[in-house]
């Protein structure tokens, strides 16, 4: 069986996709077998990134599937041993079919209360429902660069009751632009980006490596 991670939020542009994308390109290039199950059929993000690297060349290669229902892509999963599932904004009946079968589940979020506010209620929402707060963990994304305001941001979250990864991901434009050219943001050409993107997707590798033992 795979180990399944669901990327999922109630609001659009909080990063989710990006996650998607950071993650499997890191467990591909160590010679898994990976596999997004893009749910976000609207937007078809990472279906989209999966054609930009194509289209540049970009190794290693990650599958990209557009789905309309959990159910349709877990008959994929026992090909895989890694399927990433990239949910939609405010669909509450599929955030919560990724919940239940995944065994980490990703909030990504911004640092402002508009942004903090939803993701937290979102984990209380899940864990009403019998989801794990466990299972559940907090990222960073779209951040500026005051520390105070970072750190601010992960004591709400953490008051609340949950994890927050190490690691944080700014809003740069040369991680736009590593989108458009099909890359991963560990594959941005400059090195300081690079670095906080390692850093950032090392944090969500250890955390599969702590659940795995």
């Amino acid at each position: 069986m795979p180990f399944i991670v669901g990327v999922v939020s109630q609001k659009g542009g909080v990063g989710k996709s990006t996650i998607c994308q950071l993650v499997s390109r890191e467990y591909a290039a160590a010679g898994w077998d990976v596999k997004i199950a893009d749910l976000d059929t609207s937007q078809a993000t990472c279906t989209e990134w999966k054609r930009l690297r194509e289209q540049h060349g970009r190794e290693p290669l990650v599958a990209v599937e557009p789905f309309g229902k959990v159910k349709q892509a877990q008959k994929h999963a026992q090909n895989y041993d890694l399927l990433i599932f990239d949910a939609p904004p405010h669909s509450t009946t599929l955030t919560l079919d990724i919940a239940q079968i995944s065994d980490l589940l990703i909030l990504p979020t911004g640092l402002s209360l508009a942004d903090l506010r939803p993701a937290v209620l979102l984990g209380h929402e899940l864990v009403k429902k019998s989801i794990p707060k466990e299972k559940i963990v907090f990222t960073l994304c779209r951040v500026g660069d005051r520390e105070n305001e970072i750190n601010e941001a992960r004591d709400y979250i953490q008051e609340a009751g949950y994890t927050v990864l190490d690691g944080e991901l700014p809003e740069r434009t040369g991680y736009r632009r590593a989108y458009e050219h099909g890359q991963a943001l560990t594959e941005s050409p400059y090195p300081g980006l690079r670095e906080r993107a390692e850093r950032f997707a090392k944090s969500i590798v250890n955390k599969i490596t702590a659940i795995q033992e």
